[in-house]
């Protein structure tokens, strides 16, 4: 979208809500520099904040209240008006949101892969049985636990430089994180390999940033606007209606994904038993120009899960 097409009054000052983690700060300074480039003469600042996500790190996500613990804050931020837009890692962000916020820009997304890292293996198939492995997911905890049984997996907790410090402290002989995080930081050195899309399906929106705002304020949304990257709007727009339709939370191994070929969207995705012994797994393809269609394109693969069973794999 050109300069031209956005209102003719620029914004003053805009003040941007992030949480703490050095990653955050990282997506919320982009985001700063972004708006910075399109709007000189504005003061853009970052509100940092705690959430309770960053303060719960003794329990899995799934048994304290999903990933909305790392938003809720930062909404809380927006509704009084300290802040004017709110930056997530879109995959943190809950499918449906609350009333009066809206997801006003999807950014272009990042390497959307799992990434594989250890000290001492070179792979997944390398670790030997009863080998240690941390993550957060238990999507990812399915896979894992499909294709590796030997292996033992244990919940991994923290923000990504806390869950490399645990690696390297040798509570865990390998962890799988999202491969975004790791570029954006400059750590891709430890990245010892990335998982594949199949089986390794990621989860809905992940490697993208999405900037959240209130619904009743059309003019910020609209110098966000810019920022929008739509083939990556469109394609998890498609994700995210499956995880929508699915209840995705963190209490389902769920996966999405949607790639480019050309003007067609593939999507692919997943639900899945914890143990990874049950599998429901459908993939669609459509061409797609809008986000209704691509909506139209996740509802359609969704339905084909529901159809093979996936609600009995929900809680």
């Amino acid at each position: 979208m050109s300069k031209s097409s956005i209102s003719s009054i620029s914004p003053h000052r805009l003040v941007i809500a992030s949480r703490e983690s050095r990653l955050a700060m990282w997506q919320a300074e982009y985001v700063r520099d972004s708006l910075k480039r399109l709007y000189p003469a504005c003061d853009v600042q970052i509100l940092g904040m705690t959430t309770r996500g960053d303060q719960i790190l003794d329990r899995a996500l799934s048994k304290v209240g999903g990933k909305g613990l790392f938003v809720k804050e930062l909404e809380a931020a927006l509704e009084d008006g300290r802040a004017d837009l709110a930056v997530h890692s879109l995959k943190d962000v809950p499918m449906v949101m609350p009333e009066g916020f809206e997801l006003a820009c999807v950014m272009a997304r990042e390497d959307a892969r799992d990434a594989f890292v250890s000290n001492d293996y070179a792979s997944l198939d390398e670790l030997p049985p009863g080998a240690v492995v941390g993550t957060s997911s238990l999507r990812r905890e399915a896979v894992l636990r499909s294709l590796f049984p030997l292996l033992e997996i244990q919940p991994l907790r923290g923000n990504l430089d806390t869950r490399m410090g645990k690696l390297d402290r040798g509570e865990y002989h390998a962890i799988i994180l999202a491969a975004a995080g790791l570029k954006r930081l400059g750590l891709s050195d430890r990245i010892k390999a990335f998982l594949p899309i199949d089986p390794f399906t990621p989860a809905a929106g992940q490697g993208a940033l999405g900037i959240e705002t209130l619904s009743k304020n059309p003019n910020i949304k609209q110098w966000l606007s810019p920022l929008n990257d739509l083939p990556t709007l469109f394609a998890v727009s498609a994700e995210r209606m499956v995880s929508r339709q699915l209840g995705g939370s963190c209490e389902v191994p769920l996966a999405a994904h949607a790639v480019w070929s050309g003007d067609q969207l593939n999507i692919r995705s997943f639900v899945a038993s914890v143990d990874g012994q049950q599998i429901c797994l459908a993939k669609g393809v459509g061409l797609v120009a809008s986000i209704q269609q691509a909506e139209d394109l996740g509802l359609l693969v969704a339905q084909d899960l529901l159809s093979q069973g996936a609600d009995t794999l929900l809680p």
